[in-house]
């Protein structure tokens, strides 16, 4: 194989003129030929331009996926089945041949009825779900090296696919190039992987500017600016750059709605996010045609779950229209970006927004969403150390307060039923989960009794869904059953009720049931790392080694910083004698969680196999450190410390040990041979009875205790 193929590459530095010369080198170096233009998909060189303000979120995995589905379809049409989701979320235009087989209420609820957003790392799933199909499409079909344009500017959805795609695709199946000027990407796993994973070859810029002060006529700088405009005002070429600079202000706004209307006659919803969107917010109609099209793509955004490009276009939005003269527009922007804020964690930024809500608003609809919106940053979306119940039921009350003064009773109704749910999780957070349950069934009822049937369906089924985790908190988990039962039937194809209910199940001791479960999860979701990890979980508790195994890897292939993949993976590896494995899993962990004491243990005990016992000591140590009643750190260093003498160590941690789990027969069997040595008779049998009470079949115990019964 030609060497270019073994490793991926990172191109960094000089215009897109530059780089572009370095890329016609790099094909031919290359040997696979194709057009480093990027018309060819099949077996040579694709090139994509990842600039966001072409097609917004996924516009680099879009146009990717574009190009394969078409390829793929007739050859495997299961396969774009499985990642219809992905698919359609990356390229909506796709759904003219690929339909959509998984809707759920969330999906489908219209603007007025939606209650329940998209988690912040579904834009994650959805990336490790591209990179599976891309990975799996027939070879023959896609291009065998993939050069993508722009990455500095991309939006982190594609950053994030980009960072999968270089981690879990090789080179020798598909060689990707990152291109960017002398930056870093503005992501710190794709950034690491590129450091880690791709040949860096930086590039000189050569390519002349404008010559200064070189004469141009007006039509020729009207060319050049139509040039930089036509491709999107994505360029960097400076004698573009500067003619568009140039252009008087009317004639440029007149280019760009020339853009415009051929982007509409092209009739494509990721252009209307991207390109479209851009060209009205800077045409001649920026208050009406340019918020308008702005709008639809921050909106489009949110229901999507793309987060950091609604934040975009909601300050994009906010900068074209005034508080004061055209307050619902303004309105509008402002809740959608507060939102996104929100569960991105940016909870200065969401509160700042509020408070300018109430500052600039009084009308009573904006005083109850800002109102609720800050009483979720208080008892939900803050770091736990900033979080305050207290203050989240203030607000709350006064969203609860405001809303009755709604009159259309309806809306009066499904109002208050929706802050008086958000006051129930701020009781259960506070540890009242009585008073929670009485709050949501208040909220059923009221909702059943006031609103026709099929108004609201997404928020009624968001409510029996909370109140099955009231019941659950309750230790009421037949009827936390009966509710997912309603939920999954309402909405069959929604992955978390699946796992959730799962759960229940092998609380109950019911691991079939909760297998299936976690499996229908599977399939309705993106890949989804915690849904893999309950079922290694489950497969473990069932003595399914390998299975457990195959589910922690999978987990730790989609997110590498899943500390508790790392912890259980590594168990499984000390078990089954991978000394090896199991220390490279407890120092990749530790990477992540520096402190974590199961992986210090894990690492006591493959240094005591090393017999490295001061490093095994140390680890041990260090582990209890972080957890004093760690028991496998305890044992750990109780058996170690009696392997080299230390018997008041051994016994001292042995006794912490057997009181916190008194039940386990091999701790007192443990503790019997500490006793024993040490000459304490009596003790060492009462120890060797405890545990053959606990274990009667269990050799060990029954030959040390008639041999110590005999003797005593």
């Amino acid at each position: 194989m030609n060497e270019f193929l073994r490793t991926h590459h990172w191109l960094r530095g000089g215009l897109r003129a530059d780089r572009a010369l370095s890329l016609r080198e790099l094909s031919e170096q290359s040997g696979v030929g194709g057009d480093v233009g990027g018309g060819d998909v099949g077996g040579g060189v694709l090139v994509l331009d990842a600039h966001r303000r072409l097609r917004g979120p996924y516009t680099a995995a879009g146009r990717l996926v574009s190009a394969l589905v078409p390829r793929v379809l007739p050859l495997d049409p299961d396969l774009v089945h499985r990642y219809d989701i992905e698919l359609l979320s990356a390229a909506p235009e796709l759904s003219a041949i690929v339909p959509s087989s998984r809707e759920t209420l969330t999906s489908m609820a219209i603007p007025a009825e939606r209650t329940r957003y998209y988690a912040r790392l579904r834009t994650v799933r959805i990336g490790n779900g591209l990179v599976e199909f891309v990975r799996d499409s027939p070879a023959e079909v896609g291009p065998r090296v993939l050069v993508v344009e722009n990455v500095d500017q991309a939006d982190p959805t594609d950053l994030e696919f980009l960072g999968s795609l270089l981690r879990r695709v090789p080179a020798e199946r598909l060689c990707v190039v990152v291109c960017t000027p002398d930056v870093d990407p503005r992501d710190d796993a794709l950034l690491a992987v590129l450091r880690s994973s791709a040949r860096t070859t930086p590039v000189v810029g050569s390519t002349p500017g404008a010559a200064p002060g070189a004469a141009t006529t007006a039509d020729a700088d009207e060319e050049l600016a139509w040039s930089h405009i036509a491709a999107d005002c994505t360029g960097d070429d400076p004698a573009l750059l500067a003619a568009y600079a140039a252009l008087d202000p009317a004639v440029r706004a007149g280019l760009h709605d020339r853009r415009a209307a051929e982007i509409e006659a092209l009739d494509q919803e990721s252009l209307r996010i991207g390109a479209l969107a851009h060209h009205r917010e800077h045409g001649t109609d920026p208050a009406d045609a340019g918020v308008l099209a702005v709008f639809h793509a921050m909106d489009h955004c949110l229901c999507l779950g793309f987060y950091e490009a609604c934040v975009e276009y909601g300050a994009r939005g906010i900068a074209l229209v005034d508080p004061g003269t055209e307050h619902d527009r303004w309105w509008a922007f402002v809740k959608g970006t507060t939102l996104a804020l929100s569960i991105l964690g940016r909870t200065e930024e969401a509160e700042l927004m509020d408070d300018q809500a109430r500052l600039n608003s009084v009308k009573p609809g904006v005083h109850t969403n800002a109102a609720y919106s800050t009483a979720m940053l208080y008892t939900r979306h803050k770091d736990p150390e900033q979080r305050d119940q207290r203050k989240a039921k203030s607000w709350l009350n006064a969203a609860i307060a405001t809303a009755s003064l709604i009159a259309d009773p309806h809306e009066r109704a499904f109002q208050s039923a929706f802050y008086r749910n958000g006051l129930a999780l701020v009781e259960a957070n506070l540890g009242q989960p009585g008073e929670a349950l009485r709050l949501v069934d208040e909220c059923i009822e009221s909702l059943d009794r006031l609103l026709p049937p099929g108004d609201h369906l997404l928020h009624r089924s968001v409510l029996k869904n909370n109140r099955a985790r009231v019941y659950l908190a309750l230790g009421r988990l037949q009827d936390a059953l009966a509710d997912y039962a309603v939920v999954i039937e309402q909405d069959p194809n929604h992955a978390e009720h699946y796992l959730e209910r799962g759960n229940i199940l092998r609380q109950l001791g019911r691991p079939e049931e909760a297998a299936a479960d976690y499996a229908t999860a599977m399939r309705l979701s993106p890949p989804f790392p915690e849904i893999y990890y309950n079922r290694g979980d489950l497969r473990f508790g069932e003595g399914d080694t390998d299975g457990a195994l195959a589910d922690f890897s999978y987990v730790l292939e989609l997110s590498p910083d899943f500390v508790d993949a790392y912890v259980n993976r590594a168990g499984l590896y000390l078990e089954q004698g991978d000394w090896d494995a199991a220390r490279d899993d407890a120092l990749h962990g530790l990477e992540h969680d520096p402190e974590n004491p199961y992986l210090h243990a894990v690492l006591g005990q493959v240094f005591a196999e090393a017999e490295d016992f001061a490093a095994a000591r140390a680890a041990f140590d260090r582990a209890l450190k972080a957890d004093p009643d760690l028991v496998s750190g305890l044992v750990g260093r109780a058996v170690l410390a009696y392997s080299t003498g230390d018997l008041a160590t051994a016994a001292d941690d042995l006794d912490r040990a057997v009181g916190l789990d008194p039940d386990d027969p091999a701790l007192h069997y443990n503790r019997a041979l500490v006793h024993r040595d040490c000459g304490r008779t009596d003790q060492a049998l009462a120890d060797l009875e405890a545990a053959a009470a606990l274990a009667p079949d269990d050799p060990d115990v029954r030959e040390e205790l008639a041999r110590l019964s005999g003797g005593s």
